[in-house]
């Protein structure tokens, strides 16, 4: 199986993440998209994150309505930080049949010579980086870091879409989407200011924040 998969923290899930998991699903002709919440990211303090519970919650209600999305609590129930560099040799070692396609935005990719064991990461997944309009994005070759320029190779170019070869026998994908301009930055700001969420997040998530007073008391990062 062709397998997308998605991680964050999801706090909460909102349009942008699913309509990007739509678009690359099609694009790439994935069987399915599984969104991975974090326990703790690396990159964010556990303070600031709402608890897993909610925002595993939220996802549930977020994806129901279709067949192709799935949610996986791996990093749910491992001892934290959730590193994805764990995550994929964990999916590696028990899937050996499947091939996986790591989803991300450009401004993460753009850092990820940060992450843990980051040159390891290729090895067990295929990535796939969005391009979102309105977005200053540089071309595609050179978001590569420069300690991994010599494990890729340009591949070819096809609608909108860049593509990189690794040395694994793995692919980089740089991918134009059509996109929408939120974030769950944007969306926890509003909740606290008791906003309309509506098309932002679905119906039920709208719900489910104003019912369990999520986002009212401290602004999160």
């Amino acid at each position: 199986m062709k397998i997308g998969l998605m991680g964050g923290s999801f706090d909460p899930v909102h349009a942008g993440h699913l309509r990007a998991a739509e678009e690359i699903s099609e694009k790439l002709e994935l069987d399915e998209v599984v969104f991975i919440p974090a326990l703790i990211s690396p990159h964010k303090s556990s303070e600031t994150m709402t608890d897993s519970s909610h925002r595993l919650n939220m996802l549930n209600l977020s994806i129901k309505a279709n067949p192709h999305f799935r949610i996986s609590d791996m990093e749910l129930r491992r001892e934290p930080p959730s590193y994805t560099v764990d995550t994929l040799r964990s999916l590696n070692r028990s899937n050996l049949e499947d091939r996986h396609y790591f989803i991300m935005g450009s401004e993460l990719f753009a850092e990820i010579d940060t992450w843990k064991d980051f040159a390891e990461l290729f090895n067990y997944s295929s990535f796939v980086v969005l391009r979102r309009p309105g977005y200053d994005v540089p071309d595609s070759a050179s978001l590569i870091p420069l300690a991994l320029k010599n494990d890729f190779r340009y591949s070819y170019s096809d609608k909108g879409m860049d593509v990189f070869a690794h040395t694994s026998s793995n692919e980089l994908f740089f991918v134009d989407i059509t996109g929408i301009r939120v974030s769950s930055t944007e969306v926890r700001e509003l909740a606290s200011r008791g906003n309309s969420l509506r098309y932002l997040v679905v119906p039920e998530v709208e719900e489910y924040i104003a019912g369990n007073g999520l986002y009212q008391l401290e602004e999160k990062l």
